[in-house]
């Protein structure tokens, strides 16, 4: 009986063994295996963040870039599909592993650094103040006691940082569109954003309508957002971008959608 017992014992031991090999492999499997081996990425950006990428009249998505990325996706040999997100939840997106990379106008800061990995930057940017045309508002310094507006989670928020202190109200909105409908609605006084947006947007509402002021809160690059542990991925995406560059492809499409080359080489 005891010999009987012991074997039964032995037998269950190994088994349990067997399991937890089993388990400890499939997990390193998981673990090591690479974004690129995916045949498929997903980009996940704000889908009103005009004109880097947005939903455009037949419904298809376009912009800056959008195209940017489909030319450094066949230099990957990869198919891209495009995923809008809520822009405050873009960090969660990506480390959960719902998108592979964040490509949407994303500025580089210090706080994002310590959550992403990035991408060489492409593109410069400043932080720029905008009011209507009419506004006493001439510099920064008017802008106290004032209703300031910036869309939530936003490297205009962070630019803003404590200076926020000397206004009336800093309120933050989901886009950048919401923001700038708030400055038109005579709801706010100002509206702090991407340099980009504003003279794009600007452009097609009625530059005589606006103004932007000189004073601003800084300048930033634009990176692409990727996991922290996804240097192979980053790796590929940097030279990949070096091709589109080298090639001249990316010019052209700054050309495009700017009126001039403002690529980052």
């Amino acid at each position: 009986m005891k010999i009987k017992s012991l074997f039964k014992k032995g037998l269950i031991l190994s088994m349990i063994g067997v399991l937890a090999v089993g388990m400890v492999a499939c997990g390193t499997t998981d673990k090591e295996s690479s974004t690129m081996d995916k045949d498929t990425l997903v980009l996940g950006f704000d889908d009103t963040f005009v004109p880097m990428g947005f939903k455009d009249d037949d419904g298809s998505y376009t912009g800056f870039d959008i195209e940017l990325a489909k030319e450094v996706a066949k230099k990957l040999d990869k198919e891209i599909t495009f995923q809008p997100i809520d822009w405050t939840m873009k960090e969660t997106e990506l480390n959960n592993g719902n998108i592979d990379f964040i490509w949407n106008g994303f500025s580089v800061t210090d706080e994002r650094k310590e959550v992403v990995d990035f991408s060489k930057a492409y593109l410069k940017n400043r932080q720029v103040i905008i009011t209507l045309a009419d506004s006493s508002i001439k510099t920064k310094e008017d802008l106290k006691g004032k209703t300031v507006v910036a869309q939530d989670q936003s490297s205009s928020v962070e630019a803003i940082g404590d200076y926020k202190s000397n206004f009336k109200e800093l309120v933050t909105l989901p886009t950048n569109d919401d923001a700038l409908r708030d400055l038109e609605a005579g709801r706010s006084d100002a509206v702090v954003a991407d340099e980009i947006l504003v003279r794009y947007y600007i452009n097609l509402k009625g530059a005589d309508k606006y103004k932007i002021l000189e004073d601003d809160f800084g300048t930033e690059e634009y990176a692409v957002g990727m996991r922290k542990d996804d240097t192979e991925l980053v790796d590929a995406l940097n030279n990949a971008y070096d091709e589109v560059v080298e090639d001249g492809i990316a010019s052209e499409i700054a050309i495009k959608w700017f009126g001039e080359d403002i690529i980052q080489k």
